[in-house]
């Protein structure tokens, strides 16, 4: 994947993780564990576009002036519900001052398009420069519901560079979608894989995440 706004993280710990999410062996408990330490990763990644301020501290032997981050801004992480979730709890205990601002879109399975049920983004966003939004959904597929999150935030303002796309597994078919309408905008992913099929499923993939994560899955 040669594009500059497509950050595709490398290190021996994604591989593994990625492979024991993939294997279809695995279970509910296996998958979640490999999927929180990719989310850490992205989140961490992610976060580097946060902006520093000079704070004056003591420490136990000595005064001294640190870098930390700027304490006038707001940090959003918006996980697309169901299966974004995963990404909470680790994205509160490095960003312990975020909001956490669900939206709620599942996929109607005949158009592929999304369908609303749930926003809880209807807040006043002052100073839009300084809100920094994380969007997460462990599967970046046809794209159409990170699209309309991104437009939820573009549309008050926020700048685009200050919003990213947070996800474990990416079809190129989805980051076409998204860059089509918004360039600029960063996606942070632990692998790009091959296509989607004709169901809209990323392949290879790791299935349904949802239904993985959250052990839902129906036995054929």
């Amino acid at each position: 994947m040669n594009n500059q706004n497509v950050k595709i993280i490398n290190n021996p710990i994604i591989y593994q993780s990625l492979c024991t999410i993939r294997d279809k062996n695995t279970d509910s408990q296996g998958v979640r564990i490999a999927a929180r330490k990719i989310t850490r990763v992205l989140i961490y990644e992610a976060s580097k576009n946060l902006p520093l301020m000079d704070k004056n501290i003591e420490t136990p032997v000595s005064k001294c002036t640190v870098k930390d981050i700027a304490d006038d801004i707001t940090i959003i992480i918006s996980p697309i519900l169901r299966a974004g979730l995963i990404f909470t709890d680790e994205a509160i205990d490095i960003l312990p001052d975020a909001r956490i601002r669900h939206i709620g879109m599942y996929r109607d399975e005949q158009t592929l398009k999304p369908i609303w049920y749930y926003n809880k983004v209807p807040m006043v966003t002052q100073n839009p420069e300084k809100f920094y939004v994380y969007i997460t959904d462990p599967m970046l597929a046809t794209g159409n519901s990170m699209l309309e999150a991104v437009k939820l935030y573009a549309n008050k303002n926020i700048p685009i560079k200050n919003i990213k796309s947070l996800n474990i597994i990416a079809a190129p078919e989805g980051i076409e979608l998204l860059h089509k309408e918004f360039p600029e905008l960063e996606i942070i992913t632990a692998a790009v894989d091959e296509r989607l099929n004709e169901k809209g499923y990323i392949i290879p993939g790791l299935g349904d995440a949802g239904d993985r994560i959250f052990n839902t899955v129906v036995e054929n």
